[in-house]
């Protein structure tokens, strides 16, 4: 059986001003990397522990693991969050000036990459850290997106996960199933707008 936690990064520096980060790279607020101490206090044993390769996932990883004693971290690029296309850098006031309603619409921008295609990238990265571990509990650190992704292909209506929110995800022979969601972070400071990006 292979248990795998799939949390998201601390507060970076964009979350804390509400400007849509996507596959952009801000590094983490210090709030962040407090978060990323404090989670690793409310976490047991793990076997491995995998990260995004964008700074604010591959830093509360690295933060987490050295409180945890386990490493290295893997690098895992298809954990990325999804590219959110023109709307990446801007707050949500600078997306309604520049696409008026598009938000309350549901229309995502020219480069926004679709929910297929990150739900394949991301099985694609589940399906090779289970063929490299195998068994074991695995905790990975990754984005919102990421997270909405898996969720929403079990079915999981859409609801915003804080920094350092996390779902359980199991495989054993029948195939992945769902788990519960958990708070990793007993600090955890909601910021308005800040959602999967």
């Amino acid at each position: 059986m292979l248990n795998v936690l799939v949390a998201r990064h601390g507060q970076s520096e964009w979350n804390a001003v509400g400007r849509w980060q996507g596959q952009a790279d801000p590094p983490l607020s210090d709030l962040g990397r407090a978060q990323a101490a404090g989670a690793a206090m409310q976490l047991g044993a793990f076997d491995a522990i995998v990260a995004s390769d964008l700074d604010r996932a591959l830093t509360t990883a690295m933060i987490i693991a050295e409180h945890l004693g386990i490493g290295p971290v893997l690098v895992e690029p298809s954990f990325r969050e999804r590219h959110a296309g023109e709307y990446q850098g801007l707050t949500r006031e600078e997306i309604e000036a520049r696409f008026p309603g598009n938000l309350d619409a549901g229309i995502w921008p020219p480069g926004w990459e679709p929910d297929r295609e990150v739900h394949i990238r991301v099985t694609e990265g589940l399906e090779r850290v289970r063929d490299e571990i195998g068994s074991g509990d695995v905790l990975i650190i990754s984005h919102g997106g990421v997270i909405y992704s898996l969720e929403g292909h079990h079915g999981v209506p859409h609801e915003r996960i804080a920094n350092l929110g996390a779902r359980w995800f199991h495989h054993d022979e029948r195939g992945w199933r769902l788990g519960e969601r958990v708070q990793l972070s007993p600090d955890e400071v909601t910021i308005e707008n800040q959602d999967i990006f």
